[in-house]
């Protein structure tokens, strides 16, 4: 089984940063794309950033310029860094990992859409 886990969530002032980070384990040969996405109450969860493994990025028009999403492959680990934080940037951030080739025994199989527990962002003075 794959596993994403989170990092450096928290509460920060307007104006501020913050690093997230996410750890894919599992015998893991390769991951596709990793990207983070995000959900406030209320609102359906939406996608902030994405990575290929070839480093091609997709941003959400409202984090593009002040977001920079990064990985290492090496690692399976992908960071966003936030800057600029403004209050409707608070949610829950979630990574996410699409295209993972794992190990199974002898050989290798191919998963889609792995979800971590997800990490609280709030942005408030």
């Amino acid at each position: 089984q794959v596993q994403l886990v989170e990092s450096g969530g928290g509460l920060v002032q307007p104006g501020g940063s913050l690093r997230l980070s996410c750890v894919a384990s599992g015998s893991i040969f390769s991951i596709y794309a990793m990207g983070w996405y995000r959900q406030a109450p209320g609102n359906q969860r939406e996608l902030v950033a994405a990575i290929t493994s070839g480093g091609t990025t997709n941003y959400a028009d409202s984090v593009k310029g002040r977001f920079t999403i990064s990985r290492d492959n090496a690692k399976n680990t992908v960071y966003l860094q936030m800057n600029s934080l403004k209050p409707e940037d608070t949610a829950v951030y979630y990574c996410n990992a699409d295209g993972i080739r794992r190990a199974v025994g002898v050989t290798s199989i191919y998963e889609w859409d792995y979800w971590g527990q997800g990490t609280q962002v709030t942005v408030s003075s």
